[in-house]
Formats: C-alpha cells, sequence, structure tokens
C-alpha cells in the first residue's frame, strides 16, 4: 500500500473572514460547516481537518523546487498564526480580524465551483497529479452524494441540446432539494418559512437501505425513487402503460408476430475441433431464417434479465454438461425454446427490444453486424435507475392509483404466486411420476399380461382339433393386443404429460421472478410512507414528498401491469394446455379400445 502524505487545512470562522460561522476559508455557502466534517476524515473541536492523499514517488520529492517548499512554510506560519488569533477571539467572546491571507482569496460569490488553491496562484482542476486537491476526499466526507446535493441536479424533463426531436432530458432531481443544503438560494416560489423552518423541513430525507444488496437496490428502484436518475430518452426507448378494462396494462406491440424454432443441426468449428447445436429461427415479420447457438440465447436472456428489473423475463431450458448432443436431449431443449421465443415475442414490452430483435434479424454469417449489435446492447444507458425513466404512464384525471389498493393487490398476487408455486410443484412431480410409471410399470405389467395369454395359446395348440384352432388364434391376438397396449402407454407421456411439465417448468421460471419485481414495488412504497411521515412531523416539504409518490407511482404502473400481462398469457397458455392434454388422453385410450375391439372380433368367427 502507497505512503501516505498528511496536510493539515484550518477552518476559521466566518467573522474573520465575513461569512456565517465555521465556513470554510473560500468555500460557497452551500458547503458543510466545521459541525459536519465527520471525525474519522478529521474533524475536531480545534479547527483542523486532516487530508491524506498518496505520497509522492522519491524522484517527484527531490525534483520539487526550493522555492516551492519555502512558499509552503510560508503559507503553512501564517495559517499556524491565523489558528492562534482564532482561539484568542474564541476566549475574548469577540470576533477576531484575520490576519491578510498568505494567498488570495477568490470571490465569496455564491456557488464558486472549486475551493481555493492551498498554496497561492490560481486553481486549476484535478488532472490526476498527486499535488492537486482530493476532489475523492471532498465529495465523500460531505452530504455531496445525497439526492439533490449541489451540482447534481437538472431541472424536471428539460429540452436536450435546445430542442432535438425525440430524444429529452429526463431527470428525477429536483431544484428543490439544490435550493434545501446549506443555506443556499431557494426556487422561486419555494421560499423557507420565516424563522428557519424551511431548513428544518429540509433536513429530513428519506433514508437509504442498509442492505446494499437487495432488488431494490440493485436494481436501481432505489435510486430512481430518491430522486437520483437522470438521462436522455429516446422515443424509441418509451414504454407506454395504458389503462385497461382489467387496470394497467402494457400497450400493445403495433406489430405483432411469431418466431419458430425448427430444424436443429449439429455443426463444427475450428476444423472439427469444437461442435454444437445450431436452431434454426423465423420470424414471421421477417421471413429470414437465421441460425442461433444455445449461448446465444443465454447472452440475450442475461441483457434482458439485466434491464428490465420490473419485467418477467422467462428462463431458458436449463443446460447439461453431458448428453448435449443425445436426440432426446436436444428434442427437449427445442420445445423449450419454442415455448420461451412464444413468451418472449408475445411480451408488448420484451418484443419490441432492440437487443431482441437485433437477435432475430441479424444474419448468421455477418459476424462484424452481429458483434456491433451485441455491443450496443452491453452499452445500452437505459438500464438501472435509468430504466424507470422511460416508462410512460397515464396523466390526468382518474390516472392516479390509489397506494392502499395498489399494495392490497400486490399481495393478494403474492399469495397466488405462492400458491401456484405450491401446485405447480406438486402437479410436476405427479405428472412426473405418472409418466414413468407409463413408460416402465405399466408397459410392462400390460405385456405381463400379453406374454401370460400367449402362454395359453402355446398350451392350447397341444390340442390337435380342429374345432379349437380358431380360439387359439383369438387368444393368441389378444396377447398381441396387449403388448401392443403396452407400447402406446410407453409412448404417450411425449403426446400429453411431457408438454404439460414443460409449460409448468417455464412457469416456474416466472414465478421465481416475481418476488424480485415485488421487492422493487415494496420498496418503493415504504419510501413514500417514510417520506409522508417526515411530512406530518414537518421535517420534509410537501412537494418533495409527492415527487418520491409520483415516481413509485410510475413502479406500481409498470409492476401492476406486469401482474396484468402475465394473468393474461396464464390463461391463454394452461386453456390451450389443458385442451391439448385432453385430446391427446382421448386419441390414446380410442386407441387401446380399438386394439381391444379388434381382439375382441376375433372370438365373433370361433
Amino acid at each position: 500500500m502507497p505512503r501516505q502524505r498528511r496536510h493539515r487545512f484550518i477552518l476559521v470562522t466566518a467573522a474573520a473572514l465575513e461569512r456565517k460561522p465555521g465556513a470554510r476559508v473560500g468555500a460557497p455557502a452551500s458547503w458543510p460547516t466545521l459541525g459536519e466534517v465527520p471525525k474519522h476524515l478529521g474533524g475536531r473541536s480545534g479547527g483542523v481537518v486532516d487530508v491524506f492523499e498518496p505520497r509522492k514517488s522519491s524522484r517527484l520529492m527531490r525534483n520539487q523546487s526550493t522555492d516551492s517548499k519555502g512558499a509552503e512554510r510560508a503559507a503553512a506560519a501564517a495559517c499556524k498564526s491565523r489558528g492562534e488569533a482564532l482561539k484568542t477571539g474564541r476566549a475574548a467572546g469577540a470576533a477576531v480580524a484575520a490576519p491578510a491571507p498568505p494567498f488570495p482569496l477568490p470571490p465569496a460569490a455564491a456557488g464558486y465551483p472549486f475551493p481555493p488553491a492551498p498554496y497561492g496562484g490560481s486553481y486549476q482542476p484535478s488532472q490526476g497529479s498527486d499535488d492537486d486537491w482530493d476532489d475523492d476526499w471532498d465529495d465523500s466526507s460531505t452530504v455531496a452524494d445525497e439526492p439533490g446535493a449541489l451540482g447534481s441536479s437538472y431541472p424536471d424533463y428539460e429540452a436536450a441540446g435546445g430542442g432535438a426531436s425525440g430524444r429529452y432530458r429526463l431527470s428525477t432531481r429536483s431544484e428543490l432539494s439544490l435550493g434545501s443544503r446549506g443555506g443556499g438560494s431557494h426556487p422561486a416560489g419555494h421560499p423557507h418559512p420565516p424563522g428557519g423552518g424551511g431548513g428544518a423541513k429540509s433536513s429530513a430525507t428519506v433514508s437509504r437501505n442498509l442492505n446494499r444488496f437487495s432488488t431494490f437496490v440493485k436494481s436501481g428502484g432505489e435510486a430512481f425513487v430518491l430522486g437520483e436518475a437522470s438521462g436522455f430518452v429516446k422515443d424509441g426507448d418509451k414504454l407506454c402503460v395504458v389503462l385497461g378494462p382489467r387496470g394497467p396494462e402494457w400497450q400493445e406491440n403495433p406489430y405483432p408476430f411469431q418466431c419458430s424454432i425448427e430444424d436443429p443441426t449439429k455443426q463444427t468449428k475450428f476444423k472439427g475441433m469444437k461442435s454444437y447445436i445450431a436452431y434454426k429461427l423465423v420470424p414471421s415479420h421477417t421471413g429470414q431464417q437465421v441460425h442461433r447457438r444455445y449461448k446465444h440465447f443465454d447472452w440475450l436472456y442475461g441483457r434482458l434479465a439485466e434491464k428490465f428489473p420490473v419485467i418477467s423475463v422467462p428462463h431458458l431450458p436449463e443446460k447439461q454438461a453431458t448428453g448435449r448432443f443425445e436426440e432426446d436431449f436436444i428434442s427437449k431443449r427445442r420445445k423449450g425454446l419454442a415455448w420461451w421465443m412464444d413468451h418472449m415475442c408475445s411480451h408488448p414490452v420484451l418484443a419490441q427490444c432492440d437487443a431482441f430483435q437485433h437477435f432475430l434479424t441479424c444474419p448468421s454469417t455477418d459476424e462484424k453486424a452481429w458483434k456491433q449489435g451485441k455491443r450496443k446492447a452491453e452499452k445500452d444507458e437505459m438500464v438501472g435507475a435509468n430504466f424507470f425513466l422511460t416508462i410512460s404512464v397515464p396523466t390526468g384525471p382518474g390516472a392516479s392509483l390509489d397506494l392502499q389498493e395498489v399494495e392490497s393487490q400486490v399481495d393478494g398476487f403474492k399469495a397466488f404466486t405462492k400458491k401456484m408455486d405450491e401446485s405447480a410443484l406438486q402437479l410436476n412431480h405427479t405428472a412426473n411420476e405418472f409418466a414413468r410409471k407409463q413408460v416402465t410399470g405399466f408397459k410392462k405389467e400390460y405385456q405381463k399380461v400379453g406374454h401370460s395369454f400367449k402362454c395359453l395359446s402355446q398350451a392350447f395348440e397341444l390340442d390337435q382339433q380342429a374345432f379349437s384352432a380358431g380360439l387359439n388364434q383369438a387368444i393368441a391376438f389378444t396377447a398381441e393386443a396387449y403388448d401392443a397396449i403396452g407400447d402406446l402407454f410407453a409412448d404417450q407421456p411425449r403426446q400429453d404429460l411431457d408438454p404439460v411439465m414443460d409449460l409448468l417448468a417455464l412457469y416456474q421460471g416466472h414465478l421465481a421472478n416475481f418476488p424480485d419485481i415485488i421487492h422493487v414495488q415494496k420498496g418503493a412504497l415504504t419510501k413514500v410512507k417514510e417520506s409522508k411521515r417526515h411530512v406530518e412531523e414537518g421535517k420534509m416539504e410537501l412537494q418533495k414528498a409527492e415527487g418520491i409518490q409520483e415516481r413509485c407511482n410510475i413502479i406500481s404502473f409498470a409492476t401492476l401491469a406486469e401482474i396484468n400481462h402475465f394473468h393474461k398469457i396464464r390463461v391463454r397458455d394452461f386453456k390451450s394446455q389443458m385442451q391439448h392434454f385432453l385430446q391427446q388422453q382421448i386419441l390414446f385410450f380410442q386407441k387401446v379400445t380399438q386394439k381391444l375391439e379388434e381382439a375382441l372380433h376375433k372370438y365373433d368367427s370361433v
């Protein structure tokens, strides 16, 4: 670990500089006072703040001029004398005029962006030199990292670049929070009440979660709700939520399409040293086929899951380390990918995502175009907290949400998903066990019955009487019918139970996604409740609390829209799958009945 240098700076009273008590030399009024400097960074009653910076190399130190060192000693001596005068003034109970500074002070205009150069001369922004002011220390030792801190605010919905069409500068940071720090100027129309009441209201902020690894924090939901998100939103990035007959819904895709997955083929590269399975994709809106490997699906899933924290991105079929080229595994994976693709194309938001469209349309042979689109998707700025800026929700009378009603709906859906998950696990276990019995147990039992009938027929053949020949043939045919029925039982799960289990696996992935989605909405609702409590206690201004509630409404609209989409697709899928299951069951038993009827008719001629 490199050695560090230690500098000392003196915090003097404002009486010496005609500024507010405790202000830093040459600092704007909104900078922290002496009492705000954390002790672990050197703040103490003597007014001395220790600042550490990496120690310079011996070569750099040898190259320092003696004039520079003399200037440092002169500045330190002047600061020491000033500190002694400061102490004397405190003891006398009166302000002490400060001696002339050893270096020219910058003008005390509000909003001066930088502290003065410690050793004289004009201040230059840091270029990475060890001699410059440690900006990181200054940022981390104040409240500048809190929402609405100085120098990090933008007006809400500010047009970018003088009205560039189709691109907007959106920010959740309010001007009110800018003026509420350290006695700075206040926005027009929002002055603090007389008697310093405004300072008391702006002193309270909605706390951050202690668990910085929670989904609410990692997804960017907390930063968005607290007003820390800002970015440029293009028209093509906007995600619209509309009010439908069942409540908030995602705006439908104006150009719906489907995509088939067919013909999995084994391919090689590196002159046959590496093998893989490629799947042929044919989107209906282009008609152009492309080939994708499983790793391409996996990359796309990762990008979408990161970008859309309040959307349930369907899970891919599980990976398998061995047996990847077996026919049964390839067929099962293709069916799972087909279900996955159907849910992707059916989602109004996911289907129109640029990364998904690149995945569907980029030619398989154009490696350069694929890499360019891949890098573009990976550099997408509308992720995390900025993603929520892209959500457009209904406005106007009757469009606002009752947060208590939203909380009740979300709690009801949470209970629903828990019960559905338990039922899906039970059904999957039962179906899997029943399929295993059909493939092994039922087939074996029916074939045992058929073998027994065959043994009986062979015994009757020992009788050489002509009139018993017909009976022997009928019994032998019955034995063959039971053998065939056993084979039908073994093949049937592929027709009815396996599709049901594939659908259950897909929905178990969805059900695993929703706890995180609900957690984001619950976290936003908690911040709203906390802000309301601060308003009731007079610690926060109403406008700031309303901004938090407005951003919570955006998350609530998106959550309810995703819940409604889930129910809509769930009804469609399970209706279709149950119809298919029963139809296949009927066909199966019709085949069994047909075999038994054929065996029955053999006895008519006996």
